[in-house]
């Protein structure tokens, strides 16, 4: 891009509150920035300052994939954001940059890859059926979320990540403090020192281990001096908190399944389709309340005819880009035969999420169980009596009243 295509006229600053949407509800917010342009400016509620925001798909990757836009230089900036707190852990994985951050996940490829999630397949099933069971023999009504979508997640992270299954309720706790923006920055902050201390304990313990399971993995790779504890223990905590984004994210779907029985009819009648289908799902749900975690340019870069100065502070929508009507046509229709599909719902670039093939092996459980074995699965409630989260970062049903 030449130097005389690039505007210097910024375009005014946006206030973005944080809504509490209810269902699959679209942020209008964030679909008013989408119609102002590629590229706008924001200002969330906590924090200081405003910052850019790109909502375009290929925009989007570039940023995500760039090394001139840094996540370790908001380390000490009061950017604005979502988040009432904001105190990330010096050198947790989330906030480092390449090759900090490429020898850290190094460490727990192994476990996170498909042959690492196959793993724990048949036992994530059996774990599913067990709770399927129980569902069944209690009987109707029911709340999805407390009965299936909540222990399932948790059950299968703290299998992945090696934590004993008479600690998977302290997790929860703990992760559900931490995600949690209403009892304020202190309860947050001790409970991830609490597991924190915990992840310590547990992967000091392993550092001989050749298990396949995460903590034994960067034990070992702390015996090596490849990662310190340090850093160990903070990919852990973020590895156990993005474990329970599942519980969400199937919430969603199931929500969306059960008010559109056609959906749901059409994956029991082509059970073939659902790996395809669950990607289409993935792509439309609205996974998250307004935006991430930013990230600092480094130098001046020009985005469509637009210069982002250096120490610019830079957010991605993800879940803009996966309305990008240049990359998916008719965005708004759940299309399951839609191919291609390069939705970015779990990231891109060097801190695309490592659980994803977790987040799809759990995802195509749930459909398979849920769908087959409960075939008049439905809600119990009208749609606009499910409760969703309120003051929460990640979207999704607080309960899912359902029959059958």
């Amino acid at each position: 891009m030449t130097e005389e295509t690039i505007t210097e006229i910024l375009p005014p600053v946006r206030h973005w509150p944080a809504l509490d949407l209810s269902g699959v509800d679209f942020d209008p917010v964030l679909t008013e920035l989408m119609d102002e342009g590629p590229v706008t400016r924001i200002q969330l509620p906590n924090g200081e300052g405003w910052a850019w925001l790109v909502t375009r798909h290929d925009d989007v990757r570039m940023v995500a994939n760039d090394p001139r836009f840094s996540r370790e230089a908001v380390m000490d900036r009061p950017v604005t954001r979502l988040a009432p707190h904001f105190i990330p852990e010096r050198g947790a994985v989330g906030f480092l940059d390449p090759p900090d951050h490429t020898r850290l996940r190094r460490s727990v490829a192994a476990a996170l890859t498909s042959k690492g999630v196959e793993r724990v397949r048949e036992r994530s099933r059996r774990m599913l059926d067990e709770l399927i069971d129980g569902l069944v023999r209690t009987g109707p009504p029911a709340d999805l979320t407390a009965a299936v979508l909540s222990p399932f997640p948790i059950a299968v992270i703290c299998e992945l990540m090696g934590v004993p299954a008479a600690d998977r309720h302290l997790m929860h706790t703990w992760t559900q403090l931490i995600l949690s923006s209403s009892h304020g920055k202190e309860v947050s902050e001790k409970a991830k020192g609490e597991m924190g201390a915990y992840f310590s304990d547990l992967i000091a313990l392993r550092e001989g281990s050749t298990a396949e399971d995460v903590a034994s993995l960067l034990g070992a790779a702390v015996g090596r001096d490849e990662v310190t504890l340090e850093e160990a223990v903070g990919l852990a905590v973020l590895l156990q908190i993005g474990g329970e984004a599942v519980t969400n994210n199937s919430g969603q779907m199931f929500y969306l399944l059960l008010t559109r029985p056609d959906l749901a009819d059409r994956l029991r009648a082509d059970p073939a389709i659902r790996p395809q289908a669950i990607d289409e799902l993935l792509r439309f749900i609205p996974h998250r309340s307004a935006v991430g975690l930013s990230r600092i340019a480094t130098e001046d870069v020009g985005i469509k005819g637009v210069r982002i100065r250096a120490g610019d502070a830079i957010y991605v929508s993800y879940l803009a880009a996966n309305r990008d009507p240049a990359v998916f046509p008719h965005p708004e229709t759940i299309d399951f035969l839609r191919s291609p599909n390069p939705h970015v719902s779990f990231g891109f670039g060097p801190h695309f999420c490592p659980g994803a093939m977790l987040a799809r092996l759990e995802s195509e459980l749930l459909v398979d169980a849920l769908l087959d074995r409960l075939p008049g699965l439905r809600l119990a409630v009208p749609p606009g009596e499910v409760p969703f989260r309120k003051g929460a970062l990640i979207r999704g049903p607080e309960a899912l009243p359902v029959t059958w």
